[in-house]
């Protein structure tokens, strides 16, 4: 089409993802793995080139302050470390020179998103930040500026709300983009809704 629009760029979709309550690393939690199914199904399909994927995974730190790891992870397997780290990580190979715990608390974690990506052909990134997940969710929409974020939900009731918070409801009203809040299925749902 001549003098029409011009081609668009990707659409960055975020996805914040958590590890399982009830399994713990390196297992994604039911509301994670949900939220990047229905992205896939629903926004994704078979158009894999217009869209790139940023998985945001926010570990509480220690009490002691510490925490193992902050990086960036592309599909090409270009990794880039930020905050915490001093090395630079450029193959799959490097992954094994970590120590144990460091695997243990985040990078299986983004890994498997990471893997599901690649193997479909869905550009992503994917990165680990520390802090209260729902401030650092919104600093991180903020800063990256992605199209959509795309948050699962526990489901939790008025009352467990009250004592647990919701990540998902403080991002709808805070974060500076249009956000999709997936709920669990209901049999996916384990006997206590805070589990995920």
């Amino acid at each position: 089409m001549d003098g029409g629009v011009a081609e668009s760029s990707q659409t960055r979709i975020m996805v914040g993802v958590n590890e399982s309550t009830i399994k713990g690393y390196p297992h994604a939690s039911i509301s994670s793995k949900g939220a990047f199914e229905w992205t896939l199904s629903k926004i994704v399909r078979t158009n894999t080139s217009a869209f790139t994927l940023l998985f945001l995974h926010v570990q509480v730190p220690d009490q002691d302050g510490s925490l193992s790891l902050s990086l960036s992870t592309y599909v090409q397997i270009t990794i880039y470390c930020f905050d915490d780290m001093d090395s630079i990580y450029a193959s799959p190979d490097d992954f094994k020179k970590l120590n144990h715990r460091n695997k243990i608390r985040g990078l299986h974690l983004l890994e498997y998103f990471v893997n599901r990506c690649h193997e479909i052909g869905v550009p992503c990134e994917a990165w680990i930040k520390k802090g209260d997940p729902k401030e650092v969710i919104c600093h991180e929409v903020n800063r990256v500026q992605p199209d959509l974020l795309v948050v699962g939900s526990r489901g939790l009731g008025p009352f467990q709300r009250v004592f647990v918070g919701t990540v998902s409801e403080f991002c709808a009203k805070h974060a500076e983009c249009p956000v999709v809040t997936i709920k669990r299925k209901v049999d996916e749902a384990p006997q206590d809704p805070i589990d995920d």
